[in-house]
């Protein structure tokens, strides 16, 4: 273990702590569920941070029955020592850029830069208890809004007992849309950090329901066993998981170490989609420097080996593009550097400019000495980075002319019913409709000024296992194209889009749920921004109607409908409608379950976990049966209802 100091002397003050509760969204990003989420981050984060600095390998989140949070680890514990005439936890609890972490004495390495995560954590909950165990005792501070309440003292620690933190804070709901926190998203987080630290355990269990969730994850073998994660669904093209590592010092005095692993796929996914980058544990889609230098050292070295060996000479090149060299390519890029610059409290991008020069180092020396050991994985590589330049130049001219007409033909669908009032417009929605009766239906039902709807003709084409040309010759992609208006992939502009909501209006029955992957797919891989910017919702039709005494009520699930039924139908309603299709509705009820703005429900699809929405269209809809049938068995269970 790491014998850095950390105690009070380590603990640094900026500035006091104000504005936070007027202006959350400067520190937190937003008050919606990522912001709520972000606040968990942050704690888990400082961790996270323990561990890096080799005093901690355990780190333990609950959701607590009452919706709070919990995060515990084996760390040294906060200092609770005098600073300045008070408790030093005091100080990083409640104070901006606050903490050991200016000051490479406490920590070499920090993914907590900024200094205000557990603080903005306590000015943003209603309440916050911090207990540590240090200094031979369990210390106690409690907090309302961000207000010490006195520090205790408790009981002695056990000789055997571990040293440790615990942060446990309840979100202020006056101040976030929701508090109500997702498994799965912190699940998410907890087994990236188990990937990208082999040393740390982690665990999460959410309490809140009678069947308590758990999940525990430990990875000895780190970034390789993301890469066999990440393509369960796919065919590798090689079985040898190319593995990179490095450490380096730079002139200007900061230390970077790099971990790289990376896969070759037979599949024609961009490489863009499939390429995860962390920098001191936060992930970056947004990219940054690091991802630049790996995209360079890759497209170099595959290149140069290439040339060197006579193997361009059929195609008559001697350089293939970037991104055709990095077809099919499944990669994850992790670098620790000790004064990591971000765009932002919540670090979407890295932007520290010699993290570039020495990642891509490291990968062009571990690279080329790999393809010289593997030959016959090198040639495998090459051959299909061939085969995808042949691919593309053979569809050049029908691609062109495909695109065009996909992307700019000013001719919308036959199919489509726009809006009256014309668009882009700020209140226009389009409705996704699967079928022509689901599609006549909602034509009468819907607000013909604001609200267009386009039918579509069965399934579209899986767009996992097809290159653009084939994409584009579709008629219902096509025909959704061209009534968004925004194009796709490099020709993208979300300025055009001519509808702000987007709605999949699909049954909820085994048909419209492969639809709807099928439609998210398409958006995932080639428009990807509308899932960024939330412009993509899924409508909730309810599945039940029940009549009594004249009064309509709608359920959502069984639950509900055996809910209404006993405690307001007293166990006998007049009637229960159950409707198995969007079809089956007439417009009037149409209208009033699911289009009418006032009273329809809504769910938001975002990209909260690229990686693990990357996973399951791989599996869902990639070439590999075994892992779909594995996906099957292992949830058969968890579907609600099935018709047959």
């Amino acid at each position: 273990m790491s014998s850095q100091e950390y105690n009070e002397d380590q603990i640094e003050s900026y500035e006091s702590l104000e504005a936070v509760r007027q202006l959350p969204g400067m520190y937190i990003g937003s008050t919606n569920e990522d912001g709520l989420h972000h606040m968990a981050y942050e704690i888990i984060d400082n961790s996270v941070d323990e561990a890096i600095a080799g005093h901690c390998d355990k780190i333990i989140v609950r959701i607590h029955n009452d919706n709070s949070i919990s995060v515990e680890d084996n760390g040294r514990g906060i200092p609770v020592g005098d600073k300045d005439g008070e408790p030093a936890i005091n100080k990083i609890l409640t104070g901006l850029h606050v903490g050991g972490k200016f000051n490479q004495d406490a920590y070499k390495v920090s993914g907590g830069l900024h200094g205000v995560g557990v603080s903005v954590v306590n000015a943003l909950s209603t309440s916050l208890v911090a207990t540590v165990k240090r200094d031979g005792f369990v210390w106690e501070q409690k907090f309302d809004k961000g207000e010490p309440q006195g520090l205790v003292k408790g009981r002695e620690l056990k000789t055997d007992e571990d040293t440790g933190t615990k942060i446990r804070f309840w979100p202020d709901n006056e101040i976030f849309e929701t508090t109500d926190f997702t498994f799965d998203t912190l699940r998410g987080r907890l087994e990236n950090m188990a990937y990208l630290n082999p040393e740390i355990r982690t665990i999460i269990t959410d309490e809140r329901n009678e069947d308590i969730k758990r999940e525990e994850y430990y990875f000895e073998n780190g970034i390789s066993e993301f890469i066999e994660h990440l393509n369960e669904g796919r065919e590798p093209l090689h079985r040898d998981i190319i593995r990179m590592q490095g450490e380096e010092t730079t002139e200007e005095g900061d230390n970077i170490s790099v971990d790289i692993a990376m896969q070759y796929t037979t599949g024609t996914q961009k490489s863009d989609d499939s390429i995860f980058s962390f920098a001191n544990n936060i992930e970056t889609p947004h990219g940054g420097t690091h991802e630049t230098g790996f995209k360079i050292a890759v497209t170099r070295v595959i290149n140069s080996y290439a040339v060197d060996n006579n193997m361009f000479s059929d195609i008559e090149v001697d350089r293939i593009s970037g991104s055709l060299v990095r077809e099919g390519l499944t990669a994850v890029i992790s670098i620790m550097h000790s004064d990591p610059q971000f765009e932002g409290q919540t670090k979407g991008k890295f932007g520290n400019r010699n993290a570039r020069s020495v990642v891509s180092g490291i990968v062009s020396e571990y690279l080329e000495q790999f393809l010289e050991e593997h030959p016959d994985i090198a040639e495998r590589i090459i051959y299909k980075i061939i085969e995808a330049y042949e691919a593309q130049q053979a569809a050049k001219q029908a691609e062109k002319l495909t695109r065009k007409s996909a992307t700019t033909n000013t001719t919308l669908p036959g199919k489509l019913s726009d809006c009256q009032k014309g668009t882009p417009a700020s209140d226009a929605e389009l409705f996704i409709v699967e079928g022509d009766s689901a599609g006549g239906s909602a034509k009468l039902a819907r607000n013909p000024e604001t609200q267009a709807v386009l039918p579509l003709r069965g399934k579209i084409l899986n767009v996992e296992k097809n290159r653009l040309d084939k994409i584009l010759e579709h008629d219902q992609i096509r025909n959704i194209i061209t009534a968004l208006g925004t194009g796709i992939d490099d020709e993208f502009n979300i300025d055009d889009i001519r509808y702000e909501t987007i709605i999949l209006f699909l049954d909820a029955d085994v048909d419209g749920a492969h639809i709807k992957t099928l439609i998210l797919a398409f958006i995932f891989r080639h428009m990807p921004e509308l899932l960024k910017e939330g412009y993509v919702y899924a409508a909730k039709p309810p599945l039940y109607r029940i009549r009594y005494k004249g009064e309509t009520y709608d359920a959502m699930t069984d639950q509900e409908r055996d809910e209404i039924v006993e405690n307001v139908c007293n166990g006998n309603p007049d009637k229960i409608q159950r409707f198995k299709g969007l079809g089956e509705m007439n417009p009037d009820q149409l209208w009033e379950t699911t289009m009418n703005p006032d009273n329809r429900i809504l769910e938001q699809i975002t990209i909260q976990d690229a990686i693990k929405a990357d996973k399951m269209f791989s599996v869902l809809l990639g070439s590999k049966v075994q892992p779909r049938k594995k996906f099957i068995q292992e949830n058969a269970t968890e579907a609600e209802w099935i018709d047959i």
